[in-house]
């Protein structure tokens, strides 16, 4: 597994080895012992969620307040691209982001730690994303961070209005979301 630091301290992009010849491939896409090996880190993984979203769905800014989630997130079909903004007020990277397209050819999967908040948008007709946690879902705590908060400035990757769910519509500005110390 190849491992890619980027500008925010903890996420990670992962380049799983893929073994492909005439017949299809095949990867191996979660093995312990290599991402604590590869990462450094030992990671308890509790609940496995996929989702498939229409071209131009934006899901996020999304994140638990308590019970905080680490996620492994990849596309198994289509493509998306994948934000993670760090919300640790004691980090220096405090409300920086990082963006990555995660699809099917590349087989690329990000680590987005505790204190980040997450997101995506559909590039492709659609996309089935999966993502591995390390806390439960937990409602009550969930928290969304408007996704074209300028104070931010992600530069999304789309055509026209993203497609929201009312939630992801109603996010708070990053100046008064509730965050990480």
């Amino acid at each position: 597994m190849n491992v890619i630091q980027t500008p925010l301290p903890g996420v990670l992009v992962l380049e799983p080895k893929v073994f492909g010849d005439t017949r299809g491939f095949f990867v191996e896409s979660f093995n312990a012992n290599t991402f604590r090996e590869a990462t450094g880190l030992s990671v308890e993984f509790v609940q496995d969620n996929h989702s498939r979203s229409s071209k131009n769905v934006l899901r996020g800014l999304h994140y638990q307040i308590q019970q905080p989630q680490g996620k492994l997130v990849r596309v198994v079909r289509g493509a998306v691209f994948d934000v993670a903004v760090d919300i640790r007020v004691s980090s220096p990277t405090c409300g920086k982001w990082f963006g990555v397209e995660l699809n099917e050819t590349n087989h690329r999967q990000l680590w987005v730690p505790a204190g980040f908040a997450h997101g995506f948008i559909v590039l492709t007709d659609s996309a089935d994303f999966l993502y591995k946690t390390t806390d439960y879902y937990a409602p009550a705590h969930e928290r969304c961070i408007v996704w074209n908060d300028t104070d931010i400035g992600i530069q999304w990757p789309m055509e026209g209005a993203p497609q929201l769910l009312g939630k992801d519509a109603a996010g708070v500005r990053f100046k008064l979301a509730e965050l990480f110390p």
